[in-house]
């Protein structure tokens, strides 16, 4: 059933479709932190920062560690990893909602970490998320592989817990609005391939 779905490395012309997917990814948490650039004059709008930022040349989690899924002749979804390094320990978090996410990562320093993965809602159910995360897992080249997703985002953790993914930790996310639905970050992590 993914035999039309293909994937290729992503270029940084795939910045605009990067940072949508992010977002979509996040459930708009993306554009959320993007939004503190608008408001210092950086950009006019989250996506329109979040393509800047997709398209750096040296970022992690940007264009260079993307990966895109076409299917019926259109950009379908994406997923951004890369090697976990020792390096994430000396990062402090710059605003109090990114604090619970940035100690789960720092937990599994050495794996592979698959910041993002998304795909637009009218492809979902086709197999392209499947095939994204088990592209991710080749690339971990034998390393664990982690990830962090909301605990309110059943399907997320079925497809990761269908392809090996366990729970390792979780801590409650910051609230971004007064009346922000409460939930927790689950840390998942599948064991070296």
């Amino acid at each position: 059933m993914t035999a039309f779905i293909a994937l290729r490395q992503a270029s940084r012309r795939d910045a605009s479709e990067l940072a949508i997917l992010a977002d979509i990814a996040s459930h708009g948490f993306a554009s959320w932190l993007w939004f503190a650039d608008v408001a210092n004059g950086v950009s006019d709008t989250p996506l329109e920062r979040g393509r800047l930022k997709m398209s750096e040349e040296g970022a992690v989690g940007g264009w260079r560690d993307a990966v895109v899924a076409k299917a019926y002749g259109e950009v379908a979804g994406v997923a951004i990893g890369h090697a976990l390094d020792e390096g994430i320990g000396d990062i402090e978090a710059s605003i109090p909602a990114t604090e619970p996410m940035l100690a789960l990562q720092k937990t599994v320093v050495g794996s592979w970490f698959i910041g993002s993965l998304g795909v637009y809602s009218h492809l979902r159910g086709i197999g392209i998320g499947g095939r994204l995360l088990k592209d991710q897992i080749e690339r971990a080249d034998r390393r664990p592989v982690s990830l962090i997703t909301a605990s309110d985002n059943e399907a997320a953790l079925s497809l990761y817990g269908r392809n090996g993914f366990v729970e390792a930790a979780r801590a409650d996310a910051v609230p971004l609005f007064d009346n922000s639905k409460r939930h927790a970050w689950v840390l998942m992590t599948r064991g070296a391939a």
